[in-house]
């Protein structure tokens, strides 16, 4: 038997329907992928609407965004939601957070955070508080809470926070339980994730979170344009600053103003992992050897490209790949 669970899978697109993303909920529902994770959606269905919905076709499953912004909800909306999930899907729910970047600040609530830092520990605090069934009373730099929530007997809920560099990793590492990571190569999680998590652990006094990342996979199939599939995928994080900077600090050149040949270089780097679907599930044992707990593969770039169709074969393959790995070892 696997010594753990398979790995999750990553719904990349904001869902317009249920029934693309519930294609990807029935292969966790079917055993073959660990969690269902789901990122913020602006533009089509709220997304924990869609995984309340989620619940209800596929019971049991366990589900986790990676990352809702926290521009968008109060932290007392925050842990409502997160308990309902919990309560709803019957599992562990993981509630992953990120506070955007400056420009998205700005647009939502007239000025930016003064950290963004300082405002996602604020936020994780604050949410854990009203889940331990504290009653609050808080006037911060970002949000001002005077309450609590009635009690309600739910499965676990994991605060997750969104991570791309040191900064906000050693934040994680003071207060949330789960690092959620998107496109970080394995070195870099190894060398500069990791240790600053550590860092805020031992600051806060606790164990370091777990770390869950977000890897982009696409088989190398014949006549598949796999550099089209990265720039499809990776667009717009191939542009936004916090992602190129992350890129570069892992030693990508990636230039914002040039996402074509970022893409090029993320892929001929490996920040994109490709190849036949065993090459695919060695390079994730690279991943957790570097640290990663919870890989969650996003077909981003075939979706984008092919369709969901298209996207649900190559996680197929992979995750079958994947677990035959993990029997060999």
């Amino acid at each position: 038997m696997p010594s753990r669970p398979p790995a999750s899978v990553f719904f990349p697109v904001q869902p317009k329907r249920l029934d693309s993303i519930a294609a990807f909920a029935q292969l966790v529902h079917q055993g073959h992928a660990h969690r269902l994770w789901a990122g913020q959606s602006m533009e089509a269905l709220e997304i924990h609407q869609v995984l309340a919905a989620l619940t209800v076709r596929f019971p049991g499953i366990p589900l986790g965004t990676g990352v809702a912004i926290t521009l968008l909800r109060h932290p007392y909306e925050a842990a409502l939601q997160a308990r309902s999930l919990a309560r709803l899907s019957g599992m562990p729910y993981v509630a992953g957070y990120g506070p955007s970047y400056p420009g998205a600040q700005r647009a939502l609530r007239s000025t930016p955070y003064p950290s963004s830092c300082a405002a996602a520990e604020e936020y994780i605090a604050l949410t854990r508080a009203l889940l331990n069934g504290e009653k609050v009373r808080h006037d911060g730099d970002c949000f001002t809470l005077h309450a609590n929530l009635e009690p309600l007997e739910t499965p676990a809920v994991e605060l997750g926070l969104g991570v791309l560099r040191p900064g906000m990793a050693r934040t994680a590492g003071r207060v949330a339980e789960v690092a959620i990571t998107l496109m970080t190569p394995p070195h870099y999680v190894r060398d500069h994730i990791v240790p600053a998590l550590e860092a805020g652990a031992r600051e806060a006094g606790r164990s370091r979170p777990r770390v869950a990342t977000i890897v982009h996979v696409a088989v190398a199939l014949p006549g598949r344009d796999l550099e089209r599939v990265t720039y499809a995928g990776a667009y717009p994080n191939l542009i936004l600053p916090h992602y190129t900077d992350m890129f570069r600090r892992a030693g990508i050149s990636v230039d914002g103003a040039d996402p074509a040949d970022g893409a090029a270089k993320l892929l001929r780097s490996g920040g994109i992992v490709v190849g036949t679907p065993a090459e695919i599930a060695e390079s994730l044992r690279e991943y957790r050897a570097c640290g990663v707990d919870e890989v969650i593969l996003s077909p981003a770039g075939v979706l984008v490209t092919e369709g969901v169709e298209a996207a649900l074969a190559d996680l197929r393959e992979i995750l079958a790949a994947d677990i035959r790995s993990t029997l060999q070892v």
